[in-house]
């Protein structure tokens, strides 16, 4: 099974869409995001698969399907942890998909301590402390 994290918390997949189809893409994180072009328009949701939590180039692709337009469902689905969801929702995904087992390790707290995603971050800080000094 698996838990689906947003900035609300832990939530159950509400997909119903199925993982097999013309509507859905699962990509591994070696995929080029530029091979995906033509087929952008018709897809519903894209799960970019990050198999380790030190392996990144999942956030590039999410960036990169952005970039080029994408407007869809986009899911990261693996090893992402906690620390990482900030990243995960400024680069474009909506959503983190995770196992049970990781959700028993990092809980609900762990993610939604970072969902507040788009005040944390150098900029919004640095802003911040500029004003403050003023």
């Amino acid at each position: 099974m698996s838990v689906i994290v947003t900035d609300a918390g832990f939530a159950h997949d509400d997909w119903t869409g199925g993982f097999e189809g013309a509507t859905v893409l699962d990509i591994a994180s070696d995929t080029d995001p530029a091979s995906l072009k033509d087929q952008l328009g018709g897809l519903e949701m894209i799960r970019v698969d990050f198999p380790s939590f030190a392996d990144g180039r999942g956030f590039t692709i999410a960036r990169m399907l952005r970039l080029m337009g994408y407007t869809g469902r986009l899911r990261a689905k693996g090893h992402v942890i906690s620390d990482q969801y900030a990243m995960a929702r400024r680069v474009g995904f909506d959503e983190v998909e995770i196992s049970d087992d990781q959700a028993t390790r990092q809980p609900e707290g762990d993610w939604l301590s970072r969902a507040n995603w788009q005040s944390h971050n150098y900029q919004a800080r640095l802003r911040a402390q500029s004003n403050a000094a003023r």
